[in-house]
């Protein structure tokens, strides 16, 4: 029995990880030694043990997203420390009967509280370690809380400190990598969407396209939380990615728009008219967002919209010979609101195109340092 090549080369994956992977592991590895060194100069309990756990959770794939980890472990934590300390220390505990008592005391709440705020998950996990965990240090609640605390502070400061310092990840790239690599795929989509024009597509193909540019956009989206929070502590110095997103999410609605006219062909007499314009308009199209794709990786001037503007020019004209024709006299209603939704959607599908270009210009400019932000006011920063 012979094995198809093609099932057999799906395991290297997991053999070839990726530059970004590389490098997320290499800061995991160094903020968990660094850890544990500290932790042991400073003889913590459990040999540092929930120090170098908090170093490993906090190190995240950008800094972005370490600062996010880190403010929501020292919230939830600071949080869970303080009120089961409490509550252990003013509850007495002797047996197993009244140990149960207060762990539904101190670990309720908080597990309400977190399932209101994510910024409060890790409360439960340490009110469970400051009541039970007095047992394995040998110490009281209040000690044990406050070891907690300081433990997680080292570990949280450590891997923040790691992930800014060590081959440090920007989420503000990582959008901006992610915006030039959907930039790509709306390129790819648009000739294939406007083929559904002319000839039958189908609907798997066109769901495919669609689902593809979807996924695509909500990478950038979870990316960009991450790129928001950089610029708000002033760790990134980039331009704010926030019109860059808007801008790709009205792109992503010119080609569903498109993608409904394309269910079925234009009628023939619309296809002789408009076809040959659409195709170069499709295909200008596709160039430019290949430009600036380009352009946008290579932090260089945005590419001439003179092509697109041409070939939208000549579906104007044909629309409006059509119009002079009566063409779609007896045509039935659907099929003439296709039509004219087509055309509304290579306006505004120029439009943006002109705002993407406002927006490569601000990545073609060089860089503010986030030093000279801090003094500045919010207006003067923007």
């Amino acid at each position: 029995m012979t094995t198809d090549p093609r099932t057999t080369t799906r395991p290297r994956f997991w053999l070839r990880p990726s530059a970004a992977q590389v490098r997320l592991g290499l800061r995991v590895t160094v903020a968990a030694v660094v850890t544990f060194v500290l932790a042991q100069l400073l003889n913590a309990p459990l040999a540092g043990l929930w120090a170098v756990l908090t170093a490993v959770v906090v190190t995240q794939t950008s800094v972005g997203g370490s600062l996010k980890v880190t403010i929501e472990y020292l919230v939830g934590t600071l949080s869970g420390a303080i009120y089961a300390g409490a509550i252990a220390a003013f509850v007495p505990h002797h047996n197993e009967l009244t140990l149960l008592l207060v762990m539904a005391l101190a670990i309720g709440p908080l597990a309400l509280l977190a399932a209101m705020s994510p910024h409060f998950r890790i409360g439960p996990f340490t009110a469970a370690i400051v009541v039970v965990g007095t047992s394995a240090t040998q110490a009281g609640p209040i000690d044990s809380a406050i070891f907690r605390v300081l433990e997680v502070a080292l570990g949280a400061a450590t891997g923040l400190t790691v992930s800014l310092l060590v081959l440090p990840a920007r989420a503000q790239v990582l959008v901006t990598d992610a915006a030039v690599r959907m930039l790509d795929l709306l390129a790819q989509a648009i000739p294939d969407l406007f083929a559904g024009l002319t000839r039958p597509l189908e609907v798997a193909e066109l769901r495919r396209i669609q689902d593809g540019i979807g996924a695509a956009l909500a990478r950038i989206d979870a990316i960009a939380v991450e790129a928001r929070r950089e610029r708000l502590s002033y760790l990134a110095s980039e331009p704010d990615c926030g019109p860059l997103l808007r801008t790709l999410l009205r792109l992503r609605h010119d080609l569903i728009i498109v993608g409904r006219a394309a269910a079925a062909p234009l009628p023939e007499r619309f296809a002789v008219r408009l076809g040959p314009p659409l195709t170069s308009f499709a295909r200008a199209a596709a160039d430019y967002l290949r430009a600036s794709s380009a352009a946008l990786k290579a932090r260089r001037e945005p590419p001439s919209l003179a092509a697109v503007e041409e070939a939208l020019a000549a579906h104007a004209a044909a629309i409006e010979a059509a119009r002079r024709e009566r063409l779609s006299q007896d045509l039935p209603a659907e099929v003439v609101e296709r039509i004219f939704a087509l055309a509304f959607a290579l306006d505004q599908m120029h439009r943006n195109f002109g705002d993407l270009a406002r927006c490569l210009n601000e990545f073609a400019q060089p860089a503010e340092s986030p030093l000279m932000k801090v003094g500045a006011s919010p207006d003067q920063s923007s």
